[in-house]
């Protein structure tokens, strides 16, 4: 028989017994919320946001095929470029710090995305995309891999402890930026947390306080 109990006092009794929740006796909660039941997902008719999630996907196989210039640009900008005229970014970062920093290795080299003037200046002449993953053999031939860097220098007075937490959810952000825009542009990507950071930093010539997040693979899907 249902018995209305304090959900509480339940719970420490339980506890101290040592005993499965599962194996629990029927019982209701005084104040129990019920389980609210949702709408099915969107289809996503007349709403291109709603569509772009349908298509949102990770892809491992890529065509070498080099991205077009336009192609390109667009990628960077909607990862991490400027949207309004006072300089803040497409993705979010704890008080506006922009600590992460976005690389792209291709075949002619790494470079380094600056979003005040809109274009990536060289920083190694040497095709390292190889170098960006010790599992995944596909992205030493894919048109670009994309690897966030926490700048922990930009993130002043923030707790140690905390800048590794800030600076991955900004990553992660980001990140999903480049998934969209990859759905929008049918275009093959996949974010990669296996990355070798302890052999590719000082590869790309990271500082001390610049720590490697994430990796991202992009490219045309494989036909």
């Amino acid at each position: 028989m249902s018995k209305k109990v304090n959900r509480r006092e339940f719970l420490k009794v339980w506890a101290a017994t040592g005993v499965a929740l599962s194996m629990a006796p029927e019982v209701i909660f005084a104040g129990e919320a019920k389980p609210l039941q949702l709408l099915n997902p969107p289809d996503g008719t007349g709403n291109p946001f709603l569509q772009l999630l349908w298509k949102r996907k990770s892809s491992r196989e890529f065509s070498s095929e080099p991205l077009p210039m336009k192609v390109l640009s667009n990628l960077l900008w909607a990862a991490f470029g400027i949207n309004r005229p006072d300089g803040k970014r497409t993705a979010p970062t704890a008080s506006n710090r922009q600590e992460i920093d976005v690389y792209a290795t291709t075949a002619n080299g790494l470079y380094l995305y600056e979003a005040k003037t809109n274009r990536l200046n060289p920083i190694l002449a040497e095709d390292i995309r190889g170098m960006t993953s010790s599992r995944q053999s596909f992205a030493k031939d894919v048109p670009v891999n994309l690897i966030f860097v926490a700048d922990y220098s930009k993130m002043g007075k923030v707790p140690n402890e905390m800048k590794g937490i800030y600076s991955a959810a900004a990553a992660g952000f980001i990140s999903q930026n480049v998934y969209l825009y990859c759905a929008s542009a049918n275009l093959a990507c996949v974010v990669r947390g296996l990355v070798p950071r302890d052999k590719l930093a000082p590869e790309m010539g990271l500082r001390s306080n610049q720590r490697i997040i994430l990796g991202q693979t992009v490219g045309i899907p494989q036909k």
